[in-house]
């Protein structure tokens, strides 16, 4: 503080109250891309085709 800010801000100061040791950094903040969902379409196709796979092993299972 009193080499890097006073001599630019002789009358600056620190509420050592409000001080943290440490930082956090919000990676969702500096580093999210958004990507847009799947077409429904798709997601219920991919659903469908899982369904059929469950019958199909429940089918053997049972058998």
């Amino acid at each position: 503080m009193t080499e890097e800010v006073n001599p630019y801000v002789p009358d600056a100061w620190v509420d050592h109250s409000k001080t943290k040791i440490g930082y956090e950094i919000p990676l969702t903040r500096h580093f999210y891309k958004y990507v847009p969902p799947r077409p429904l379409e798709e997601i219920d196709a991919e659903i469908k085709q899982l369904e059929a796979e469950i019958q199909e092993l429940l089918r053997e299972v049972t058998e």
